[in-house]
């Protein structure tokens, strides 16, 4: 029986390939009709056959296909006639001209002339055409002109040309009138809304574009969110919708609805190596992997693994291989083994790059990491990419790699720029005074990647501008190197009996010295002018004049935090130098910072720093008024800023040395059903002493302290810190402040 069924079907399968033999015949002849602009030669190239060549009822179906692909024909018919093939055409009409009327802005107009697929020309299509008019429509959308209106309107030319008319109503901007967070989000609104991107619409806010529903922004915010919630623990979170509510004709409620599901916490981690590995190699990440035991999921972390294990890698030339993460879910927790296989060598043979009208080509190939010639490494492949997003220049970066012959990769690399520059504006009021500040910036300047920022501050004691021009990648040196020129007046006649006008220009280098670890080595010089008024008295008179100074900086940064906003984990410790090269008193100011972050149970995160900072001349000279030494106000609470430390007469000149210690803790039980408060209590200790001019005047060096409550609250109006403070030790001569505030908004 089974062989009669192979019998029947081995017969069946020679029949029908003989009766498709019988009956395909040789073309001996093309003839091509109706075409008026496409050649009878490229039409022939379309349809993928020559003279001489079999063909059957499927080879003409195949040729129809073929034919109409080339979107050059409204119809096509071919038939087949006595050893002729015959193929009949209907161009389309030629696109004469394609023409937007109604925005103003001919950026916005060349925005949506990128999205057209059918340009000036070229064929019409009416299926393309169809799908131009949508895509206008939601790119005005993603601009935020939610009620648009898109008319076409199709002129005909002689000569079978066409020109294509989109008239186009933006209408009015749709508004975030409101940001709402729902479902089970565990976390505040304030907190949530400090993550996301766009903000709500306020009158003032006349600058800021954020305030637009805007579906890229909108996009942007969940991707956002669930990094968020994945740094937290939250392995399985759903971001399920972010809809926007019509309120009114103009605004919009954007709702985000997140069900962040059960915390999940590392299990058992481990390395699956090749045999022929040298397994110590990978200790220091053996007892990583056992410190993190227990510890709540994080993405953040993950991606340190993984680039810990590239390092090494790399370090060790195994160009090859690839890293891949296997997970193992248990309940809550997740076993992880990271697996390292080694792959099949490839070189690369080019490197496209696409896309980039504006930005010199050298600029993304500088971030490059590997090039054509070199052996193909995925991981160094991956990190190019990164290092192009990282530039924040690009609206997007994607990446595509095709397999050739003989063991060859060609990376195609597509870009799309977007508007590089910013106008930001912003005030603030509080207990310390008010602040207004404006700022231009450029982010690619001339499509070469360098950064250039103009920017102005004004508060009741300093006005302040400076000029900034930063190369982050100098010659591809993976340095960056930037030049800062800066006027700087400072009034303290009323407090310390001085005004000091600084104007001058500096210029430095940083760069990442080995993992975590960062160096900025820089120069600056200043001419400065100082004024004493009636109060001074005649020691500090005495430093009234005009100074030239110019001095080598060095900083030290080593920065372990688990996030560089917001962080919950870690510490960074930094240290600065400024070493006179040119100066009359040739003071030498150096700080040091260190700050350690911890949650120390859920939801909870508590901040430790330290802060100490000394100037002093290296020959014996008196410092001048302007580099004396006050502790900012946020690391003395209950105390007026400024308000502490020495005094010569009623005025608070400041100190040789500053210290302070910081422990502030976050406390989400209290308040919990306040959206947008946050609660925390802090404890500061500190001290400025030194009278290097006058050592009698140093009677106040004791340490002040302080115990209080913060409150962080998002108002309708901008952010808004509050805190309430009790000193538990202090001098007779410091003045106190128990209530201090300061809220902010961005225009």
């Amino acid at each position: 029986m089974i062989n009669f069924k192979k019998i029947t079907s081995l017969s069946l399968i020679i029949f029908f390939s003989t009766f498709s033999i019988l009956f395909a015949e040789i073309i001996k002849e093309i003839q091509v009709k109706g075409n008026d602009r496409v050649s009878d030669k490229s039409i022939e190239m379309f349809s993928n056959i020559n003279i001489g060549d079999d063909i059957n009822n499927d080879d003409l179906n195949q040729i129809l296909k073929d034919v109409y692909g080339s979107n050059f024909f409204k119809n096509v018919k071919v038939t087949f006639e006595n050893n002729i093939l015959i193929i009949l055409v209907e161009e389309n009409s030629l696109v004469e001209n394609v023409i937007i009327n109604g925005p103003k802005s001919k950026t916005l107009i060349k925005e949506l002339e990128k999205r057209l697929k059918v340009k000036s020309r070229t064929s019409y299509n009416e299926i393309l055409f169809l799908e131009d008019k949508k895509n206008i429509t939601e790119a005005l959308k993603q601009k935020g002109y939610f009620f648009s209106k898109v008319d076409v309107t199709i002129e005909k030319l002689s000569d079978n040309k066409i020109n294509l008319i989109y008239n186009v109503e933006i209408g009015d901007k749709a508004k975030i009138k409101k940001i709402s967070f729902i479902g089970d989000k565990i976390f505040k609104d304030r907190k949530l809304r400090s993550i996301i991107v766009s903000e709500e619409y306020k009158f003032w806010k006349f600058i800021s574009g954020k305030k637009f529903l805007n579906q890229n922004l909108i996009d942007l915010d969940e991707r956002l969110l669930k990094n968020f919630y994945l740094n937290r623990g939250f392995y399985n979170v759903k971001i399920n919708s972010s809809f926007a509510k019509m309120l009114n004709e103009t605004e919009f409620e954007l709702i985000y609805n997140i069900v962040p599901n059960n915390r999940f916490f590392f299990n058992k981690i481990s390395l699956d190596l090749p045999i022929d590995f040298d397994q110590s190699n990978f200790d220091d990440l053996n007892k990583l992997f056992k410190k993190l035991n227990g510890k709540k999921y994080s993405l953040n972390v993950i991606e340190n693994i993984l680039e810990k294990i590239d390092k090494v890698i790399l370090d060790e030339e195994y160009k090859t291989l690839e890293t891949m993460v296997d997970e193992n879910i248990l309940e809550n927790k997740i076993d992880l083994t990271f697996s390292i296989a080694e792959g099949k060598k490839y070189i690369v043979e080019r490197i496209n790059i696409y896309g980039n009208n504006i930005t010199q080509e050298n600029v993304i190939r500088n971030q490059l990491l590997i090039d054509e010639g070199d052996e193909f490494n995925a991981i160094l492949a991956s990190k190019s990419i990164n290092n192009i997003q990282a530039l924040n220049i690009f609206q997007s970066v994607d990446s595509k790699i095709i397999d050739e012959e003989n063991d060859r990769k060609i990376i195609d690399i597509t870009i799309e720029e977007k508007a590089t520059g910013e106008i930001m504006a912003g005030a603030g009021v509080g207990t310390d005074g008010s602040t207004l500040s404006f700022a231009v910036k450029e982010n690619n300047y001339l499509g070469r990647g360098i950064k250039l920022v103009s920017e102005l501050t004004v508060s009741e004691e300093t006005i302040k501008g400076q000029f900034n021009v930063n190369n982050p990648n100098f010659r591809n040196s993976d340095k960056s190197i930037n030049l800062n020129i800066q006027s700087l007046e400072t009034d303290k006649l009323t407090d310390s009996g001085y005004k000091t006008n600084k104007t001058g220009f500096g210029f430095g280098t940083n760069f990442e010295y080995q993992d975590d670890v960062f160096i900025g080595l820089g120069q600056d010089s200043y001419y400065e002018k100082i004024e004493t008024n009636s109060s001074a008295s005649a020691r500090q008179k005495s430093q009234a004049g005009n100074y030239w100074d110019t001095f080598i900086n060095l900083n030290l940064n080593y920065d372990k935090r688990n996030q560089k906003f917001r962080p919950t984990d870690g510490f960074r410790s930094s240290y600065s130098v400024n070493l006179p090269i040119i100066s009359e008193n040739n003071s030498l100011t150096n700080a040091y910072v260190f700050t350690y972050y911890d949650e120390l149970y859920q939801d909870n995160v508590t901040k430790f720093s330290f802060f100490a900072k000394a100037a002093n001349s290296l020959t014996n000279d008196n410092i001048k008024l302007s580099e004396r030494i006050y502790l900012p106000s946020g690391r003395l609470r209950g105390f007026v800023n400024g308000g502490v430390g020495p005094k010569d007469g009623n005025d608070f000149i400041g100190g040789n040395y500053a210290s302070s210690i910081n422990i502030q803790t976050s406390i989400p039980q209290l308040l919990p059903n306040i959206q947008n408060m946050d609660v925390s209590m802090f404890f500061d200790a500190g001290n400025v002493w030194g009278v290097d001019y006058d050592s009698s005047l140093d009677d106040t060096n004791k340490i002040r302290s302080s115990i209080g409550l913060g409150i962080d609250w998002f108002t309708l109006i901008g952010p808004l810190s509050v805190s309430f403070s009790h000193p538990i030790s202090k001098v007779d001569s410091d003045k106190t402040e128990s209530f201090k505030f300061n809220l902010g908004t961005t225009f």
